[in-house]
């Protein structure tokens, strides 16, 4: 189940992949991560926004479901159209203003999620495992300093993952219901896409690639298209640690970023 919705939460879902394929391993049933997240872009405007992330996640395994929540500190640096893991969305404000307001810098509490995902029992035979999800963002981010939306958010998707010898690929299937925002009264809902593959290089190492696809968040900003590479490194059964960098293709996307995430399974 992607968590946030950018270039990081395609890294959790290549880690949750290769998690749930290690047919070797015992299940774990609790995981925790923490991760540090940097991106800029300009989004259409005369200077970059620049977006530092560090999301902190609670995972609970049940039976075949995965509980999971998440929330984050962050900091932005910019005009206050951007939105993290939603990109550049316009502001009402701007819709007034003959010039763009003073770029401006605050710091704070995100967003909280609560997600729940179903795995389906795994087909051996053809290799294919499917998760389905559901997500709600609860919205603890101050609206006034651009930090969210100040409105409920949830969602739902479809995971399909697929054994091909060595390699599993996956996609994802989503969509987004968003609240109405008093600041951010643009906001619409979306559909997304994501596919990918990781590649084993050794018992601890691994590599992969992830393509993101959202439709436009907001009557006032496009579509994104992102590209994602990744390493992972497993230093025990228990670790991984991912490094990623990521590059978007339009307007509405960061021009680049870069982050990491570290998760513990006992």
């Amino acid at each position: 189940m992607v968590r946030f919705h950018t270039a990081l939460p395609l890294v959790c879902l290549a880690l949750h992949s290769s998690a749930s394929l290690a047919q070797e391993a015992p299940p774990a049933r609790n995981n925790v991560g923490v991760g540090a997240y940097y991106s800029t872009g300009d989004y259409g405007l005369d200077d970059d926004t620049s977006i530092y992330f560090i999301p902190v996640s609670y995972e609970r395994s049940v039976g075949s479901w995965n509980l999971q929540i998440s929330s984050a500190h962050l900091q932005i640096t910019g005009y206050g159209n951007v939105l993290v893991n939603v990109g550049g969305v316009g502001r009402n404000e701007f819709l007034e203003l003959e010039e763009v307001p003073v770029q401006s810098t605050s710091s704070g509490v995100g967003d909280t999620v609560l997600s729940a995902t179903y795995q389906w029992p795994g087909d051996g035979k053809s290799g294919v495992f499917v998760d389905m999800g559901m997500e709600v963002k609860l919205p603890t981010a101050d609206e006034d300093k651009g930090h969210g939306t100040g409105e409920l958010d949830y969602g739902g998707q479809v995971d399909v993952y697929k054994l091909l010898g060595s390699t599993t690929v996956f996609g994802t299937l989503g969509y987004r219901f968003r609240g109405q925002s008093t600041l951010f009264d643009q906001m619409t809902d979306s559909a997304y896409v994501s596919l990918g593959f990781s590649q084993p290089v050794s018992e601890r190492w691994s590599y992969g690639v992830i393509y993101d696809f959202r439709e436009a968040a907001s009557t006032t900003s496009g579509e994104t298209h992102e590209l994602l590479p990744y390493v992972s490194w497993a230093p025990a059964q228990s670790w991984s640690l991912m490094v990623y960098a990521a590059k978007g293709f339009t307007q509405d996307s960061p021009d680049v970023a870069v982050g990491m995430q570290l998760g513990r399974r006992w």
